[in-house]
């Protein structure tokens, strides 16, 4: 087990595994602003490249190929994709851990991901019919994923213990960044949906370079790479939750927050044009990405710096449940813009807490120390397994059973219910 992570109630004690020694020395001294910042950048590639066509340019995409039934074609594209990223993800994660590369273990696969998932990206902007665009989409999330196995994992890599809420609060609001990024870029180009693609796919690879270029990743000695074989690799998509107790709580804790959000957010254009009745959704989702992003702003880096300095992560993630099922209860309620706006912020200061405290205790709860980053892939389904769960969940109800108030209804529900599991937890505060 990697010096710093003690073994606590709920985790059990695994085979010793060899871990390269420059690994554990990374772990010994803090990070610095500029190796932050370039993983931050890196970490808004990935993001910008998920979010601006789930939140922008496959809506308008899928409008223009069946207006009546957009929501429904959205469904499948995102499911498709998110099938494809659970997939990828955590066996990009687990050839990431055994790779002996000169270059290191990570930045081989953040460059290659960067270039599938650009390409991808350049495919799905040329496809006119739903089977060519879910082709694009799934090339788009497996370049993606593979690139996120990269870089998800130099947190546990290298950041001590004591750092990572900070970090990961970092890293959390480029994922906020992707959100308006995104918007930003297609508004500035102004040249509708190709182009959008178009810049999405530039601003991957260019965002991508600088931790790849500038910043030093420990390289594994192919004495200490763990077992590698199909049957390694298929028996790594399952963590024991009896024998890892703590890990599966993380895991379910995840999964439901990131339900929620998936489910209020999936129809977010949609909301704004048939709900709210804004005269420019697109602009709007921008005016909200913005506002949410401001909020993330000012509450991860402040929740991360309290959770570092006094060990404790439960409460926090448990205080960001509340706060972001408060602001799905006003979208549920008031379907105005002024009150959209609210929601908007409230939900940003919420996730903006919950990024950055629950990252880094989940990288406390990780169970083998050699298999980091098939681990946090595992983690990371929980990511992208609600954008399977969210269009046959949110579908339904927006057809037949309440509208976008039983939407954001279900929205506030399910992320309650993750409150509770987080005190399951026993291995960290």
């Amino acid at each position: 087990m990697i010096s710093g992570e003690p073994a606590g109630p709920g985790r059990a004690t695994e085979p010793a595994v060899p871990v390269p020694v420059v690994a554990v020395a990374e772990l010994r001294g803090r990070v610095g602003g500029g190796w932050i910042g370039a993983l931050s950048l890196a970490n808004l590639a990935v993001f910008l490249g998920f979010f601006t066509p789930i939140q922008i340019l496959l809506p308008l995409q899928l409008e223009r190929l069946d207006a009546a039934h957009k929501a429904d074609l959205l469904s499948w594209v995102t499911g498709v994709g998110a099938l494809v990223a659970m997939l990828v993800n955590p066996l990009a994660g687990a050839v990431s851990d055994r790779t002996t590369s000169r270059f290191g273990r990570r930045r081989p696969w953040i460059v290659l991901g960067a270039l599938l998932g650009a390409g991808g990206l350049l495919y799905t902007a040329g496809r006119h019919s739903l089977p060519g665009v879910i082709v694009g989409w799934a090339l788009a999330q497996a370049g993606l994923n593979v690139m996120l196995a990269g870089v998800t994992t130099p947190v546990v890599d290298q950041v001590p213990v004591g750092q990572r809420a900070v970090v990961s609060g970092w890293t959390g609001i480029s994922q906020s960044l992707g959100l308006v990024a995104g918007a930003g870029l297609v508004t500035v180009l102004g040249g509708g949906v190709l182009a959008g693609y178009g810049g999405t796919a530039i601003a991957v690879v260019v965002l991508g370079l600088p931790f790849v270029l500038f910043c030093r990743d420990p390289v594994l000695p192919p004495a200490a790479r763990a077992p590698f074989g199909l049957r390694t690799l298929a028996a790594g998509y399952w963590v024991s939750p009896r024998r890892y107790p703590d890990f599966g709580w993380a895991f379910l804790t995840r999964l439901l927050i990131n339900l929620g959000n998936a489910i209020g957010t999936l129809y977010l254009l949609y909301y704004l044009t048939d709900a709210v009745h804004y005269p420019s959704p697109d602009s709007g989702v921008l005016v909200l990405t913005a506002v949410y992003t401001a909020a993330a702003l000012l509450t991860a880096i402040p929740a991360g710096a309290i959770s570092d300095r006094t060990g404790r992560r439960r409460a926090l993630v448990v205080f960001s449940c509340v706060v972001m099922a408060a602001a799905a209860l006003l979208l549920a309620l008031f379907h105005s813009w002024p009150v959209t706006i609210v929601a908007a912020f409230v939900l940003g200061a919420g996730y903006g807490i919950y990024l950055a405290v629950d990252q880094a205790l989940v990288t406390q709860v990780l169970p083998v120390a050699a298999d980091h980053a098939k681990d946090l892939g595992i983690i990371n389904i929980a990511n992208s397994g609600p954008q399977v769960l969210a269009p046959a969940l949110a579908a339904p109800v927006v057809s037949h059973l309440g509208g976008y108030g039983g939407l954001y209804a279900l929205t506030a529900v399910v992320t309650l219910l993750a409150a509770p599991l987080v005190h399951r937890i026993r291995g960290v505060a």
